[in-house]
C-alpha cells in the first residue's frame, strides 16, 4: 500500500510538533513495509518559511521525501497584525483566503503535485488543520483523505474556512480524547472514521545511568522543561512561577532543554543546557523531581509522554485539557491553574519523593498501556484497511 504524508516541514532538524509526529508515524509504517512518501517544502524554520532545503526528491529514514518551494516567505510581523484584525472584525471568506496565504507555507508548486499526484497513492494523510498546505491540498483531491488534526482551541479554528477543512477528509486520528470532544463543539464528523491515536514512545533502558547522568547530578533537585523556549509555549509565565516558588526552596533548579526562542531571565538558578540528543534528554527526564509543561495549547504533548516512560511525574498548565487528562487518566502528574497552584504541587512533589515514585510508576504504566508503538501502528493499520 502506498500512503502519501502532507506537513508543512520534514527533516531531521525539523522538531516542531505536528513535523515530528508526522515523521515518527510514517518512518515506523515504512518499516511495516508501507511505501511511504512526504510531501512538504523546502522550508525549515516555521517562522519565516525562508527556504533552505533543496527542490526535489530525497530520502530519509526509508521515506521518499518530495519537496516543493515556498513561494512566499512570511513576514511574522504583518502576519500577526493581520491575525488580530481577522479575529477581532467582520471578515469576508476573501479575507480568510489572505489569512492562510499570510500564514503559509505558500507553495502552489507543492498543491499542483498533490493534485497531479492524487491517484498514486492508496491513502493521503495531512498532518495539521492549520497550514496552507492542508487546506489547499484538501482541496485538491477528489479522492479519501486522512487528517491528524493536531488541534487545540484557538482562533484559527474559529475561522470559517476551516469548516471545509474539517469536513473534506474521510477519517480523522485524533491525539487525545480531550481534542476530539474539544473539535466535536465545532465540527460534524457524523459518517467519519475516528479513532484515538497519538504517538508511540519508547521506553529507554536505565536512563538515570546513562553516561551524561553526572552533568545532571550537579544540579540535583532540579525541574526541567523540554522543548520550544518561547512565550507561546508559557514560558514566560514558567519563569515567573518558578521564582516565586523557589524562594521556599533555595536548594532547587530549573533545566531547561531545546530550542531557545526568547530572552531568559537572569536567575541564578535557572540553567539552559541547549538542544541536545534523545538520549540525553530521557536522562535529563529521568533525574528530575518532575517535568513542568506549562503551555495553554496543546493536542497531546510528546514530551510529557516521554518523561512518564521514565518514571518522572509531570506537573502541567491545567486549562490544557489534553495535559490534565493525562494527569486524571494516568494519575501521574499534578496539575495547576495559577503561581500559587504551581507552588503548592512543586512543594508536594518536592517534600514527599513517594509521592513522585508513586505518580511516576502510574505513568509508565499510562504510556505502556496507551502509547506503545506496535498499538500506534495498528491503528494505522486498521485505519488504512477500513478505508479499503
Amino acid at each position: 500500500m502506498k500512503i502519501a504524508f502532507v506537513v508543512q516541514r520534514y527533516g531531521a532538524e525539523v522538531m516542531g510538533g505536528s513535523e515530528v509526529h508526522c515523521r515518527m508515524i510514517a518512518e515506523r509504517l515504512a518499516v511495516r513495509g508501507y511505501d511511504c512518501a512526504v510531501y512538504t517544502t523546502t522550508a525549515k524554520d516555521y517562522i519565516t518559511w525562508t527556504p533552505e532545503y533543496p527542490e526535489g526528491d530525497s530520502f530519509l529514514g526509508g521515506v521518499t521525501i518530495k519537496r516543493y518551494d515556498v513561494e512566499k516567505p512570511r513576514d511574522i510581523e504583518s502576519f500577526n497584525r493581520y491575525s488580530e484584525w481577522i479575529f477581532a472584525h467582520a471578515h469576508g471568506e476573501k479575507d480568510e483566503h489572505e489569512w492562510m496565504e499570510r500564514q503559509g507555507p505558500c507553495s502552489p508548486a507543492l498543491i499542483r503535485a498533490i493534485k497531479r499526484d492524487a491517484g498514486a497513492y492508496d491513502r493521503w494523510v495531512f498532518f495539521t488543520y492549520l497550514y496552507y498546505n492542508t487546506y489547499w491540498g484538501l482541496k485538491a483531491l477528489p479522492g479519501k483523505s486522512i487528517l491528524v488534526p493536531t488541534a487545540h482551541d484557538e482562533p484559527p479554528l474559529y475561522l470559517d474556512i476551516m469548516k471545509e477543512v474539517f469536513n473534506r477528509p474521510a477519517a480523522f486520528m485524533f491525539n487525545t480524547a480531550a481534542e476530539r470532544d474539544m473539535l466535536a463543539r465545532r465540527f460534524s464528523f457524523a459518517g467519519k472514521y475516528q479513532d484515538i491515536v497519538g504517538v508511540g514512545v519508547d521506553v529507554p533502558e536505565n536512563p538515570a545511568t546513562a553516561p551524561v547522568a553526572g552533568d545532571y547530578r550537579e544540579f540535583m533537585p532540579y525541574i526541567l522543561y523540554a522543548g520550544r523556549i518561547e512565550p507561546g509555549k508559557g514560558c514566560a509565565e514558567l519563569f515567573e512561577n518558578f521564582s516565586r516558588a523557589a524562594a521556599a526552596h533555595p536548594e532547587l533548579r530549573l533545566l531547561l532543554i531545546g530550542k531557545l526562542l526568547m530572552p531568559l531571565p537572569a536567575h541564578p538558578r535557572i540553567h539552559y543546557r541547549g538542544f541536545v540528543s534523545a538520549d540525553e534528554k530521557n536522562t535529563a527526564m529521568a533525574l528530575a523531581v518532575a517535568t513542568i509543561h506549562p503551555s495553554h495549547f496543546e493536542s497531546l504533548c510528546m514530551a510529557a509522554l516521554e518523561s512518564l516512560a521514565v518514571r518522572t511525574p509531570i506537573l502541567v498548565q491545567g486549562t490544557t485539557e489534553p495535559l490534565r487528562q493525562h494527569c486524571l487518566q494516568g494519575n501521574a502528574g499534578l496539575f495547576y491553574t495559577n503561581p500559587e497552584e504551581f507552588s503548592v504541587a512543586l512543594d508536594w512533589l518536592l517534600r514527599d519523593r513517594r509521592l513522585g515514585e508513586v505518580l511516576g510508576r502510574n505513568g509508565l504504566d499510562y504510556v505502556r498501556k496507551n502509547y506503545t508503538w506496535v498499538r500506534i501502528l495498528d491503528k494505522y493499520d486498521i485505519l488504512f484497511h477500513s478505508l479499503s
